[in-house]
């Protein structure tokens, strides 16, 4: 009987320290989610992050940024609101999205701009 080898998908958790090497300085498609534990539409969009992570996978990378805990890299970006998306292609910004969404409204925004 053949083995089948599952290997999980996994978000990227960024950080003051790795946001440079993570998102700005790496190649491809980079999605990050800046939210903080205190934001209620930050919670429910958790489980979109994770679903983006292997719906998308081998197209993007997927990364969330606690905005309380990494405050340099939160300000490089001009957060103001939250949750805040972000897709990066290549280092540079291609489209944000401020406040929460439904799954069908993250696919949409992820395939206009992939």
């Amino acid at each position: 009987m053949a083995q089948i080898c599952f290997i999980p998908v996994a978000v990227v958790e960024l950080t003051d320290a790795n946001f440079q090497a993570e998102v700005l300085d790496a190649q491809g498609v980079v999605l990050v989610d800046v939210w903080a534990t205190w934001c209620g539409p930050c919670r429910l969009m958790a489980p979109l992050m994770t679903w983006a992570d292997g719906e998308y996978s081998g197209r993007l990378k997927v990364g969330k940024l606690d905005a309380d805990g990494h405050p340099t890299a939160r300000d490089g970006q001009k957060i103001q609101g939250l949750p805040t998306l972000i897709l990066f292609k290549d280092g540079t910004e291609v489209a944000r999205h401020e406040g929460a969404m439904a799954k069908p409204q993250l696919a949409a925004f992820l395939d206009a701009n992939l």
